[in-house]
């Protein structure tokens, strides 16, 4: 197991997109030249080396926030919610976004701390068989092994999906991930059962290779990854939601009789100190969410996981900025 590591430091080069009206978040921000980040480790999500380096969406969209309140003077500081002293940095406020799904939030007391916002990712569970498995669907598994990590979100999970349709399984809970994915290599069990995200990161660094393992089309559950901000800070809140509404609406497809891509989503909000045309500024600097999503767990990853719900409503998917209606 790694050493924990609270937090780093990473000096960004940001374009200088506008200043933003006084606020106490903002304020602070402003004078220490540092956007403060922080959430659960989750493969593609924010992944956290021993060397201090970082990648992920979360860390993609933390960039850009930063970028649209501190520009080129700017740093980030990603902290790891790994332990009791983390979450307690939440709730003092020193975290000015957090990457949070409602039971994290609501298990380690945050719930009248910070204010859920937009969702940056769909997480599902799901249950990975080895390629040339005969099992196609979950409840084919009915009646045969199932690996899971005790007390884990993927044990209730599949708990509940199985006793729902009065399937049994055998089952097979693990206290330590290293065992379980041991056992799931040797056939202990027909299948394993995790948070999809994670089973992306087993099957590639298995020694049996990406291409030898499939996760199952059926999601045990689906939950937000939201990106949270204080609740003594409306306008901070505002700021961080028209950033990650602007980065998933620049997706929008342009039609013959609808606007497309961020002239879709025109937000003026001098009252938050957002100049005009700073989205334009914004996407040319980061990207749009495909692009965030391409590059740390789609197909420009090491993960390919396809975007699913993840996709916006016209590819199947549920990932919604505010529409102008």
């Amino acid at each position: 197991m790694r050493p924990p590591k609270i937090f780093f430091s990473l000096a960004i080069n940001l374009l200088w997109i506008g200043p933003a009206a006084a606020g106490p978040i903002l304020d602070r921000i402003k004078a220490q030249g540092v956007l403060h980040c922080g959430g659960v480790e989750r493969p593609g999500l924010i992944m956290m080396e021993d060397n201090g380096k970082a990648s992920g969406l979360e860390l993609d969209m933390c960039r850009a926030i930063a970028s649209v309140v501190l520009g080129s003077n700017g740093r980030l500081e990603f902290r790891r919610y790994d332990s009791e002293k983390a979450y307690a940095a939440v709730r003092s406020g020193a975290d000015d976004v957090s990457f949070l799904t409602g039971t994290e939030i609501i298990d380690n007391g945050l719930a009248g701390k910070v204010i859920p916002g937009p969702t940056i990712f769909n997480e599902t569970t799901a249950i990975m068989v080895p390629e040339n498995s005969p099992v196609h669907h979950a409840e084919e598994l009915a009646g045969q092994t199932i690996c899971f990590s005790l007390a884990s979100n993927a044990q209730r999970h599949l708990e509940a999906w199985f006793a729902a349709r009065k399937l049994p399984f055998v089952r097979m809970g693990f206290q330590e991930d290293v065992e379980m994915n041991d056992g799931y290599t040797v056939h202990y069990c027909k299948g394993l059962a995790g948070e999809t995200t994670t089973l992306a990161d087993t099957r590639i660094s298995g020694e049996t290779g990406l291409n030898n393992h499939r996760v199952l089309p059926e999601n045990l559950a689906v939950f937000p990854i939201m990106a949270a901000t204080g609740t003594a800070d409306g306008q901070w809140a505002a700021i961080v939601a028209w950033t990650i509404d602007t980065l998933m609406r620049a997706d929008a497809p342009e039609s013959d009789w609808q606007v497309g891509g961020v002239n879709s989503l025109r937000i003026h909000a001098p009252e938050l100190g957002l100049e005009e045309g700073w989205q334009k500024k914004l996407v040319a600097l980061v990207g749009g969410y495909s692009e965030m999503y391409e590059r740390n767990l789609g197909a420009k990853s090491p993960f390919h996981l396809p975007r699913g719900l993840n996709a916006g409503p016209v590819d199947g998917g549920v990932i919604v900025a505010p529409y102008s209606d």
